[in-house]
């Protein structure tokens, strides 16, 4: 290496461990020296990859909040509603509570709810994320029913949001350090209730068998 030019990095790399340093002590706690030696930059580096902590802070929301959206898009891709759900949802979960990130909950939820910069707008960045995964839920609840696997009389807007409040309210309890098996037990329980009371009692047994093969 030449003498001066700055060492590579992996820049998928010291984002995932920039999102590590977020999760563990939210934005204001997460100094710029601490991110420096973390992620084996110097501060001048950091802002030069990613223009400001700030700037480090939203790709990080964003490379998080899309691996949410490609979650959504492959369990929903199931031909079997009951089996979509249960995938999105178990999914979502370990996605949550991954061990292996050292984390404590879900980053995206925590941006929307905690200490973020003022100068990037997250809340509508992830609005539109949870638009499009509304849109996503809706439309496959539209097919369920062409399929003759959800009741016609269900109104799919409703219960697109009510499957997205289930979702959204597991996001936000990881992050305050549920097991995941106590997570993943209470999106069982509530989905199954849900769709019970829908009238889609198949569906409820069609899921339970399901959960027991994923």
């Amino acid at each position: 290496m030449r003498p001066g030019r700055p060492p590579k990095f992996d820049r998928d790399t010291a984002i995932l461990e920039a999102a590590r340093l977020f999760w563990r002590h939210g934005y204001a706690g997460t100094s710029t020296r601490a991110l420096s030696g973390s992620l084996g930059m110097s501060t001048s580096s950091i802002y030069a990859a990613f223009g400001s902590k700030a700037g480090l802070f939203e790709l990080a929301v964003r490379t998080y909040a899309e691996r949410y959206r490609t979650i959504y898009r492959q369990a929903l891709a199931e031909p079997d509603f009951a089996v979509a759900l249960a995938e999105l949802f178990r999914r979502s979960v370990e996605e949550f509570t991954q061990p292996s990130s050292g984390h404590p909950g879900c980053l995206v939820s925590s941006a929307a709810l905690t200490d973020k910069p003022d100068t990037i707008d997250i809340r509508a960045y992830l609005e539109d994320l949870y638009s499009d995964n509304k849109r996503l839920l809706r439309t496959r609840i539209e097919r369920a029913q062409r399929d003759g696997q959800l009741p016609v009389s269900i109104e799919p807007a409703a219960l697109a949001l009510s499957l997205q409040a289930v979702w959204h309210g597991l996001s936000a309890q990881s992050n305050f350090g549920h097991p995941r098996a106590d997570l993943q037990q209470a999106a069982d329980i509530l989905i199954s209730g849900l769709l019970t009371r829908q009238g889609s009692t198949g569906v409820k047994k069609s899921l339970a068998e399901a959960q027991q093969h994923l």
